[in-house]
């Protein structure tokens, strides 16, 4: 028998452009990451979390901060959207995949406005820059609630006495109390004086639609507007889907495989960490992150003008379960565009003949049809200038040649319509 390979090496992490706090003893001390790629900016986060009692970690690049935050898992996350090798974007998704980090809270504090984004990936704030010192501290004042809350409030809107139960059993826990009430009056009375730190709805309530429930929490004054997770056996119409996720963080219709999913956006929303639930819900949690269910039925237009690429793509994609169209320049894309319905996402290669992909994107911004269609930029180089060309034209991220399959599907998770049908 051949002796094992020798483990692979991990690659060192890149040292901050100043020193931080990585090589003290962890201690009884909190400890921020800090993942910012401007120096200036990182000291300054840097200099406030100690003068507010933290111990203080730097990285500069999406891989390294992913690095630090598995190695050492800090308490808690400040990170920026615009960095240097990978969008920031994946940089939470990438966390929030991960069992072992996806409690820690991340706060983003960007100049790039993908507040939406973040906040459906389970971020508990988002900050655009350029920021006050007072942004600043209630930023780590969230932090400090989040890492003192003892006990978590679940709101739970359901009329169904059954579904109510079965709810109730699976979400329970010695830190989680739950208020469960059967309509949309109770519960805006209830949002009206106290704060929950998530809440469950079912559409089809006796005295008014979800829908209006959730519209009204927005128009009416209550405390606080939770995370909220739609829990429905109604099928929804793309239009019915587009505007609930403008006031919900995802939407999951109830099936047989429903309660893993459930479990899993429930504990994502109320930062719990998983080595503590149960084994039973431990094992329910790995069967519902072992489906891609996000895939299945989504409809994507790759363009590109490499066979190779096209092939290569098209063929993970499918296996998937996605359903590719293909333009070969920016101008069949802009036809595909009008030819085929329900695309819900674009991969546009950038160097392209006839119309590049920079001006194929700035056309479909201008069609009014299109202006909220997720568009990823896919570049030969990271480069930072090359990043900057794609936000501007409209796209709404942009992935670096050769295409890493796995940042692919972290971004792609990103950016479809968070919602899946079990």
């Amino acid at each position: 028998m051949p002796p094992a390979p020798p483990a692979p090496i991990a690659a060192p992490i890149p040292a901050p452009q100043f020193a931080d706090d990585r090589a003290l003893p962890r201690g009884q001390t909190r400890r921020v990451l800090v993942i910012e790629d401007e120096p200036q900016f990182a000291h300054i986060l840097y200099d406030l979390a100690h003068e507010l009692g933290y111990r203080c970690l730097i990285a500069h690049g999406a891989a390294d901060g992913f690095s630090l935050a598995t190695q050492f898992l800090p308490d808690a996350i400040l990170l920026d959207m615009r960095l240097p090798d990978s969008p920031g974007l994946g940089v939470l998704q990438r966390l929030k995949d991960d069992p072992h980090t996806r409690h820690i809270p991340v706060h983003v504090v960007s100049a790039q406005d993908s507040a939406e984004a973040a906040m459906h990936m389970g971020a508990i704030g988002y900050a655009l820059k350029p920021t006050s010192r007072d942004q600043l501290n209630a930023v780590f004042r969230k932090f400090e609630d989040k890492l003192t809350q003892k006990v978590k409030a679940v709101l739970l809107v359901e009329d169904d006495a059954l579904q109510r139960e079965s709810v109730v059993k699976l979400i329970a826990d010695d830190d989680v109390v739950i208020t469960a009430v059967e309509s949309g009056e109770e519960a805006l009375a209830l949002l009206q004086s106290r704060v929950f730190d998530c809440m469950i709805t079912d559409l089809k309530l006796p005295d008014m639609q979800g829908s209006e429930l959730l519209k009204r929490m927005a128009n009416e004054e209550i405390v606080s507007f939770p995370p909220v997770i739609v829990y429905t056996g109604r099928n929804l119409t793309r239009d019915e889907e587009a505007e609930l996720l403008r006031y919900s963080r995802s939407i999951i219709i109830k099936g047989a495989r429903s309660p893993e999913r459930l479990l899993d956006e429930v504990t994502l929303f109320l930062h719990k960490v998983e080595a503590d639930l149960s084994s039973e819900r431990q094992t329910m949690l790995k069967t519902a992150r072992g489906r891609d269910r996000v895939f299945e039925g989504r409809r994507i237009l790759l363009v590109d003008d490499d066979v190779r690429n096209i092939f290569a793509l098209t063929s993970a994609l499918e296996q998937r379960g996605a359903t590719v169209e293909i333009g070969r320049n920016g101008r069949e894309a802009l036809d595909k565009l009008d030819q085929v319905a329900d695309i819900d996402l674009v991969l546009m290669d950038v160097m392209m003949p006839e119309m590049d992909g920079l001006e194929a994107t700035r056309r479909l911004r201008q069609d009014p049809r299109f202006a909220k269609l997720p568009v990823i930029a896919v570049t030969a180089k990271a480069m930072k200038d090359d990043q900057e060309q794609c936000l501007a034209a409209g796209a709404n991220d942009y992935l670096a040649k050769p295409v890493d399959l796995d940042r692919l599907f972290s971004l792609l998770r990103v950016w479809m319509p968070k919602m899946e049908r079990l």
